[in-house]
């Protein structure tokens, strides 16, 4: 009985996620993103857990995106070539890709950028992880 319990208020917060993150800088895709990549690892549990954890807390705010992917374009940085999908969640390799620093005006601390297959993303810069992906 317990563990019905534990289960039923594990789905009650998985839904309840994406809600309260989409008011945090579309941290909604981040969720999503973590709870399929969760249920796929982890069951029912596991999507829970991934979704909570894929919500990004802290990414470029989407009225600041167009402004950011300006900066990025002016800055003429390289494409890294990655032969997978950029998604959130993906990980990047830890050498050949070249992470920078998000300028201060953007209220990003945690994270770095970089371009991977012409596309401007965010990264985790302790597991390589893209956080955001900007459009």
């Amino acid at each position: 009985m317990k563990n019905h319990l534990v289960m039923a208020g594990a789905i009650v917060a998985a839904l309840a996620t994406p809600l309260a993150a989409h008011a945090q800088n579309n941290a909604t895709t981040g969720a999503v993103g973590g709870a399929v990549g969760g249920a796929i690892v982890g069951g029912p549990v596991g999507a829970v857990v991934g979704g909570v954890g894929g919500a990004i807390v802290g990414g470029i705010a989407d009225d600041r995106r167009s402004q950011f992917h300006t900066y990025v374009v002016q800055e003429r940085r390289s494409s890294y070539k990655y032969d997978r999908d950029v998604v959130v969640g993906a990980e990047l390799p830890s050498a050949g890709v070249s992470y920078y620093e998000v300028p201060a005006e953007y209220g990003v601390r945690n994270y770095r950028y970089t371009i991977v297959n012409d596309r401007t993303v965010l990264v985790d810069p302790h597991s390589h992880r893209i956080v955001q992906v900007i459009d």
